[in-house]
């Protein structure tokens, strides 16, 4: 027996160096951590981060102080065989949901939470996070998931199908977990790198076996964004994968006037093309550029405004961030969802991919998605104690128990 006995929370926050994580808004980003750090009665501590650019991450701490009073005392086990309906309860408290509901600084405690005990019920088990979550049975999986407000296209017997359907072929599919998960280098090019930079970091991220690379667009000068866009590829050659990324710069005009220029540089994605909340703006932009892919999730909040989405035909690839949907469980579910309408899921890191090196194995090997690159961020490793590792551009499957994401002490 397994008792949470205290949650205490921590505001981490770590200044970038010169450059590094601006894009087209984000012109000042400090890194920053929500911290649920929760004791249980045995010794262990699990770690719960949630993402945020700095400012306002001390009212996420004070809303997880609040949100974790009910867990107090409540046994690890017991909490996990119905941890849905302890999830759905606490995104509807019935006060703190006014100033959500399931999104903004309410969600993201939700999420540093959630995320914090999943960290510790693995570390109980003494394995890590994708190991719990591969051992668990199809009705284990779906007794973590709040699939309210889903029902009409994912209900409980649905989910649990998709599960059953995908357990013949996880023998084969285990292969990942000795060859590791590709990665993608998404530290390429940043908003203010000089094209010196950006071409160097290009040649840099091939030779360390990268197949995939991000570029940050959103210039105001289209023009700009265009040259950098080709100065990559030319340098990368037709083999490696680009993507770019306007981090919500453009008004849907702007978005159909660029977006197509953009794709003719035979790009993988899109990414974050207009407005997070505008589906109908992505679902046109999606159709003008396609078979090129419009990617989202950075911004899309909770699992009801992912259904919008996918049923709009709005998105093709799923950046779904276990940071930002109230953490592991929610994830899955929009995991779940996305399988059922056919997408790719290749989340957001907004951990530095630590907590999703453990969800993209199990995506893989229990929910049959396929086999693509999860993001990598380095810039925060240091800050870890079990930082994520890469042989030729892939990540090697952590060993340790939990999610990896304990930080080391300020």
């Amino acid at each position: 027996m397994t008792t949470l006995k205290a949650v205490h929370t921590q505001d981490r926050r770590f200044p970038l160096k010169p450059g590094e994580g601006i894009d087209a808004v984000h012109s000042d980003p400090v890194y920053s951590y929500a911290v649920s750090s929760i004791r249980s009665d045995r010794g262990h501590c699990g770690t719960g981060l949630a993402f945020t650019l700095g400012a306002g991450n001390d009212l996420v701490c004070r809303a997880i102080d609040q949100l974790s009073e009910p867990l107090i005392g409540c046994e690890i086990n017991e909490l996990m065989s119905e941890w849905g309906r302890v999830s759905r309860t606490l995104a509807d408290h019935p006060q703190l949901r006014w100033v959500g509901p399931h999104k903004g600084v309410i969600h993201l405690a939700l999420a540093s939470l959630t995320n914090g005990v999943f960290d510790l019920w693995a570390k109980d088990r003494g394995v890590p996070l994708w190991r719990l979550l591969l051992d668990l049975s199809p009705e284990q999986i779906v007794s973590l998931l709040d699939l309210g407000y889903l029902e009409e296209v994912l209900d409980e017997g649905e989910a649990l199908a998709l599960l059953r359907d995908e357990m013949e072929g996880r023998g084969e599919r285990e292969e990942v977990l000795s060859a590791g998960y590709p990665g993608y280098d998404t530290s390429v090019g940043w908003f203010d790198y000089p094209d010196e930079a950006i071409i160097e970091n290009a040649k840099r991220a091939v030779d360390r076996g990268f197949s995939a690379m991000k570029l940050k667009v959103g210039s105001k000068d289209p023009e700009r964004d265009i040259h950098r866009t080709q100065l990559i590829r030319e340098t990368v050659g037709e083999k490696v994968r680009l993507m770019v990324d306007a981090n919500q710069q453009w008004t849907v005009p702007e978005a159909l006037e660029i977006c197509p220029r953009l794709a003719a540089n035979d790009l993988f994605w899109i990414e974050e093309p207009t407005h997070p909340d505008d589906v109908l703006g992505h679902k046109a932009i999606a159709e003008a550029v396609a078979p090129v892919s419009i990617a989202a999730g950075e911004h899309i909040p909770n699992r009801i405004v992912f259904k919008n989405f996918m049923q709009a035909g709005a998105i093709q690839v799923v950046q779904v961030d276990a940071t930002r949907v109230a953490g592991v469980s929610e994830f899955i579910a929009v995991s779940l969802l996305a399988r059922k309408f056919g997408l790719k899921v290749i989340p957001h890191v907004g951990d530095m991919g630590l907590i999703h090196r453990h969800l993209v194995f199990f995506n893989h090997i229990a929910l049959g998605h396929e086999k693509l690159f999860l993001e990598a961020i380095p810039h925060l490793d240091e800050h870890f104690v079990h930082p994520s590792h890469f042989r030729d551009g892939s990540y090697i499957t952590p060993q340790e128990p939990g999610s990896g994401t304990d930080l080391k002490e300020s």
